[in-house]
């Protein structure tokens, strides 16, 4: 990739400081390097000991990741913010919209604008949910809509993720971190609060509570346990909300209600925020193997007696065919015309698209319809000819798996380096609210960041870091 077609978000395509970097890099040219260096490496002890990690799966070590952090926060102006909300929140709502259409009428594939197959032969696809209405007409009440940039007014939506959106202890961390160590650049720069994010998602949660629930709904937070990769996000959001934190084997259904278990005998409960796949929710209504979910919680979920959040079935949103089609379907809802593009995609599973594909495969990205956190995916400019010839194979075997897209130019920020600032790139996850009638979306979310020169991978499995995101007030 040629570096000068990268647009950097601190100095643009030129030498000319944009303006929402303008009071921090005077900041920073008055700070000593040796001072930022101990701030650093403070940073990361404060990570350590708050236990801000994850854990990292495939290895027989269950081995256990400090996620990195830079302490030079991205700063976004609050005009391209407002920009990107009305694009978020029109996206967020043709999501509910299209998962409500699919489970009831279909109307989008009566129109043509939608394959069915897409639907049928989608394994994210639930026929337990044709006909349920969740309580308030909510799917998704947690969204993360990952965002890159390539230009000034240019972002796309990279994915949309709507079954459980990981990554927003960390930006509230991130915050807590900067907010720690440098009290004088908040005091400087006006910047939008991401705090109150957990008494939000409270609130949010507790407004999807089904009917009968009464004016203070019981929420709980469901882990699949101590060894999953997110569990650090789940107890620190039970924490935050002051919540109960719970696993399956804490819940079972009494006279049609979910019950968890407490010193006082088991309590009903109205809303659940899960964290556990729908394949293992219900092992009477899914996996029966399942040690992780409740049996019988889909029975009391179809007759309405509990709030499942994000609900059973959104996960075919996060199909990345799927998000082949948002266009369409924002256009479809919302009668208009979409707010943030979508990166061109070619489905594989297509004839024509599938031979272009294999073409030019050394110049594209290719990624599993349902894969994520960066894993069975292949980057075709830095691909190893091993990889590039077994990436042809598994596209030729199983072309419906895949999607392809073309290496975007990705924007860079400045991290701190021993030779001061160098330029990474990045992606953006905002998060996403969402109850009966509103749509609540924290300003900037979390920033993820290649810190590997050149890299375009940003996940944290991958060796990417994190930083605080700046949304400023003007």
């Amino acid at each position: 990739m040629d570096e000068n077609q990268i647009f950097d978000e601190m100095w643009g395509r030129s030498e000319t400081l944009r303006a929402p970097y303008g009071l921090f890099k005077d900041w920073f040219d008055g700070e000593e390097p040796a001072r930022l260096r101990a701030k650093q490496r403070e940073a990361e002890e404060l990570f350590r000991l708050t236990g801000i990690t994850f854990n990292v799966y495939g290895r027989a070590e269950a081995e256990e990741r400090l996620i990195p952090f830079d302490i030079v926060p991205r700063i976004i102006s609050g005009l391209e913010w407002q920009r990107l909300s009305k694009g978020i929140d029109q996206r967020v709502r043709a999501i509910n919209a299209f998962l409500h259409d699919i489970y009831h009428g279909q109307e989008i594939i009566k129109a043509g604008r939608l394959p069915e197959e897409m639907i049928t032969n989608n394994d994210a696809f639930l026929p337990e949910m044709i006909g349920v209405r969740p309580p308030g007409g909510v799917y998704t009440h947690i969204v993360g809509i990952d965002l890159v940039r390539t230009d000034d007014n240019q972002f796309y939506v990279l994915e949309d993720n709507a079954r459980t959106p990981s990554g927003v202890s960390y930006m509230l961390e991130n915050r807590e971190t900067m907010l720690q160590m440098f009290p004088e650049l908040f005091a400087r720069n006006r910047v939008q609060r991401v705090e109150n994010y957990p008494s939000d998602l409270r609130t949010s949660l507790a407004a999807c509570a089904p009917g009968g629930a009464g004016s203070s709904p019981k929420v709980a937070v469901l882990t699949p346990g101590i060894y999953n990769s997110a569990y650090f996000e789940h107890a620190f959001l039970a924490d935050q909300m002051g919540v109960e934190l719970v696993e399956g084997h804490d819940l079972r259904v009494i006279d049609g209600r979910v019950a968890m278990r407490t010193t006082q005998g088991y309590e009903p409960i109205d809303v659940l925020y899960r964290r556990v796949d729908d394949d293992f929710l219900d092992p009477l209504n899914f996996n029966p193997d399942s040690a992780l979910g409740i049996p019988g919680i889909m029975d009391v979920y179809r007759a309405g007696g509990i709030t499942i959040a994000n609900a059973p079935g959104t996960g075919i949103a996060d199909d990345k065919a799927i998000y082949s089609y948002m266009p369409e379907i924002v256009q479809f809802y919302t009668g208009e015309r979409p707010i943030l593009e979508n990166v061109p995609t070619w489905r594989c599973s297509e004839p024509d698209a599938l031979a272009y594909v294999l073409d030019n495969l050394s110049e594209l990205v290719v990624k599993e319809v349902h894969g994520s956190g960066g894993y069975g995916m292949l980057i075709g400019p830095t691909a190893s000819k091993k990889d590039l010839a077994l990436f042809r194979k598994k596209l030729k075997a199983r072309p419906g798996n895949y999607i392809a897209q073309p290496t975007l130019a990705l924007s860079t920020v400045p991290v701190f380096s021993n030779k001061g600032l160098a330029p990474r790139h990045v992606d953006l996850r905002p998060f996403v609210l969402v109850s009966p009638n509103r749509i609540n979306i924290t300003p900037g979310g979390l920033t993820r960041v290649a810190l590997k020169k050149g890299s375009l991978v940003v996940n944290s499995s991958q060796g990417g870091g994190t930083k605080d995101t700046w949304v400023l007030e003007d």
